[in-house]
């Protein structure tokens, strides 16, 4: 196996060992796996791509990173929420939809009917009250078309209509 030698400063010793550390020894595998990372985002980024950072869970959730290039959003409100839907392209072609949706609250009364108005306001009338927190959810899709069902129609056709625009065009010019 070749043997490459790495020069690391004074300041950087530290570093490097929690870096061993942390992969159980094996320093060599650290490096290459950052390496790794650091290609993937920098020819991504050259290809026009974006470094991409989403939560995903309840609440604040967790962090998700992968690089792709925006090719829709719309945001959707409904009875008691906000859906927010960004639709990604990856660099292997793949589609990568992130929804956000915003924490939910209702109000009910003793017949099970929406309290609203100055009434909900003042807390009148309210038999039954309750929530969700803030959700965010990832999927990832091979095709467009595997999208169709996961989306609201007016953003399907957003994503669809960027999927027929060819990436680069020649001009005979």
């Amino acid at each position: 196996m070749p043997n490459k030698t790495i020069y690391v400063s004074d300041g950087d010793l530290k570093l490097f060992a929690r870096a061993q550390e942390l992969a159980g020894g094996n320093l060599s595998a650290a490096i290459a796996k950052a390496l790794k990372r650091y290609v993937d985002v920098e020819e991504g980024l050259r290809q026009g791509f974006d470094n991409v950072v989403v939560r995903v869970g309840l609440g604040s959730g967790r962090k998700v990173r992968f690089t792709g290039e925006l090719v829709g959003e719309f945001v959707d409100t409904i009875a008691t929420r906000v859906e927010h839907y960004r639709v990604w392209r990856g660099r292997s072609g793949k589609y990568v939809l992130h929804v956000e949706r915003s924490p939910e609250y209702w109000q009910l009364d003793a017949e099970g009917k929406p309290v609203g108005g100055w009434k909900g306001g003042l807390g009148i009338g309210i038999a039954r009250y309750g929530g969700s927190p803030k959700e965010q959810v990832l999927e990832v899709f091979a095709t467009v078309e595997e999208l169709r069902d996961k989306v609201p129609p007016e953003l399907y056709e957003m994503v669809a209509r960027s999927a027929r625009q060819p990436s680069v065009e020649d001009l005979d010019i």
